[in-house]
């Protein structure tokens, strides 16, 4: 990837990220009508798995697997093995540059004799690719630059009692966008961060005529933590403080096969940014209560940015149920090794308009098991459509029996 720039890594960000969540929205509303809520570390909220992703972004309340780590980490206590790890690769941006990537690592292991308790431990990388920052009249090369993020963090939970689990994760965040141009003196800094999540999950299985049934829902609130800043100090940005709830249901369709039903919603917990189109600018008294509001927005904390983000958009209530993103999909399984997946993501247009079918399909045997998931973007000319994913996953009990067995 190439760029010619003056303004540092933060305008490659915005390029690559911010284009590829709403440049399809802005033609199909009114540009006064266009406000999504504005986070640093964009990077945080995208999907890593296959699993997931390939049921339209869906994972709240799912059957617990090893890349519950992103969804909802209380889920771990439910797990069925002993312990497990991941490796998922997702080609990000393929239709614009061939060298944007999203690497995650993600692993639990249950603790104890009474499987009531894990920890769980993730590793994630963006890679932005070769940046070539160009001279600004002349043009020629003056560095090369590798802008990528990464998120380190751990995970403890617990069940509380038969049905219920909850969670916790502590995350270390860095956004290295930095940036050193030698002809105007404009630098940008790599920016750190610390966060945690909170989760819960329930579980119970109903009897519906004679089959055992199994209904989950489940919360996630993460990334909630400190601000990120690229410039010493002198602006800030928060990070994508997320709330997720959802539910799934099970049933099974015969022997040996089932079917699961789920259903996520999602709201970012952070203000909304106040714009100057919501004030009077040709006069004093709007010019100083945009300032105002804007001196507000910059220094409010994190957590009481949370709170102000359920009543603080322009348009009111409506605008605030604008802002929850709703996923929806299934996953039918066969004997627990053949998977095929479908979901639908939606959001909407004045938060960004990505909005997408998915597609899904996974198979697994004792030890190994391999999912990909393929997005459809309902706007053909969406940087996100036809995106890949690929996750490859290991089971602890699968390789303890082979490796018992070869003992033998």
């Amino acid at each position: 990837m190439k760029i010619i720039s003056n303004n540092g890594c933060l305008v490659i960000l915005c390029i690559f990220l911010l284009y590829a969540f709403s440049a399809n929205a802005r033609n199909d509303i009114k540009d006064n009508e266009f406000n999504p809520v504005n986070t640093g570390v964009t990077t945080l909220s995208i999907t890593p798995d296959a699993r997931g992703s390939g049921m339209g972004n869906l994972g709240a309340a799912t059957d617990p697997d090893v890349n519950a780590q992103f969804w909802n980490p209380s889920k771990y206590a439910f797990a069925y093995s002993k312990g497990g790890v991941a490796l998922s690769y997702t080609p990000w941006l393929r239709k614009i540059v061939n060298d944007i990537f999203l690497g995650d690592l993600t692993g639990y292991w249950k603790l104890g004799d009474a499987d009531n308790q894990a920890l769980s431990a993730s590793f994630r990388y963006f890679s932005l690719g070769d940046v070539t920052v160009g001279g600004y009249t002349s043009g020629e090369t003056i560095q090369t630059i590798n802008p990528y993020e990464f998120a380190f963090d751990l995970g403890y939970s617990r069940k509380l009692s038969e049905k219920f689990s909850m969670g916790v994760v502590l995350r270390y965040i860095l956004s290295d966008l930095s940036y050193d141009d030698s002809y105007s003196g404009e630098t940008n800094t790599a920016a750190s961060a610390f966060s945690a999540d909170i989760s819960g999950y329930y579980v119970t299985y109903p009897m519906i005529g004679r089959n055992e049934c199994q209904f989950s829902w489940g919360f996630n609130i993460s990334n909630i933590g400190t601000k990120v800043s690229y410039d010493h100090g002198a602006t800030y940005a928060y990070l994508p403080t997320n709330l997720r709830v959802g539910a799934q249901f099970m049933f099974p369709l015969a022997d040996y096969n089932t079917l699961a039903i789920g259903l996520d919603l999602n709201k970012l917990l952070v203000p909304t940014m106040p714009r100057q189109k919501d004030y009077d600018m040709d006069t004093i008294e709007g010019q100083t209560q945009y300032e105002e509001a804007k001196e507000k927005w910059e220094t409010m904390s994190p957590i009481t940015g949370i709170f102000k983000s359920f009543s603080d958009a322009p348009g009111g209530f409506s605008e605030e149920l604008k802002e929850i993103n709703v996923s929806f999909g299934g996953e039918y399984a066969y004997n627990q090794q053949f998977f095929a997946r479908m979901g639908y993501n939606y959001e909407n247009a004045s938060k960004g308009g990505r909005s997408y079918f998915t597609f899904g399909a996974g198979f697994a045997l004792n030890v190994v098991r391999l999912d990909a998931s393929y997005m459809l973007a309902t706007a053909q000319s969406s940087p996100l459509d036809q995106t890949l994913r690929l996750t490859l996953s290991f089971d602890m009990d699968g390789i303890q029996d082979l490796l018992g067995k070869r003992r033998r």
